[in-house]
C-alpha cells in the first residue's frame, strides 16, 4: 500500500470509530486526493476546531472556493456540528476526514 492509502485507511478509521460514520470510501479518496501533499504535512493535514482563523480557512477555502456554496450562516453551523460530531477533545482533527463529512452534510460530492 501507499502512504497515501495508508492515510485513507487512517481517516474512514476516524470516521467510523470517533464519528460514527460508515464512509462512502469513494468519495474520500476523491477529498483525500483534492487535498494534494498537504495531507503528509503534520500541520496542514489537520484542523484546529477552537482556531479562528483555521476555521474561516475551512470555510472559504472549501465551503465557499471549492464547493461553491454561499457564505451564510448556514456554513459555521455546519463547521461547529462537524467539530461536535468529530469531538472537541479530539486533538487531532484530520482536514480529509472534516472535508469529507462538510461535503456529505451539503450533498456536494459532485465536486469531486
Amino acid at each position: 500500500m501507499s502512504k497515501r492509502d495508508d492515510l485513507i485507511a487512517k481517516y474512514a478509521a476516524d470516521l467510523k470509530d470517533k464519528c460514527g460514520i460508515n464512509p462512502d470510501m469513494d468519495l474520500l479518496t476523491k477529498v483525500t486526493v483534492g487535498l494534494g501533499p498537504s495531507i503528509y504535512n503534520a500541520d496542514s493535514s489537520t484542523v484546529s476546531g477552537s482556531d479562528e482563523k483555521e476555521l474561516a480557512t475551512v470555510k472559504n477555502n472549501y465551503l465557499i472556493k471549492k464547493l461553491g456554496l454561499a457564505d451564510t450562516a448556514d456554513l459555521d453551523k455546519a463547521i461547529a456540528s462537524v467539530m461536535d460530531t468529530y469531538g472537541q477533545s479530539n486533538r487531532n482533527k484530520y482536514r480529509a476526514v472534516v472535508y469529507y463529512m462538510l461535503c456529505v452534510h451539503f450533498k456536494k460530492s459532485s465536486a469531486y
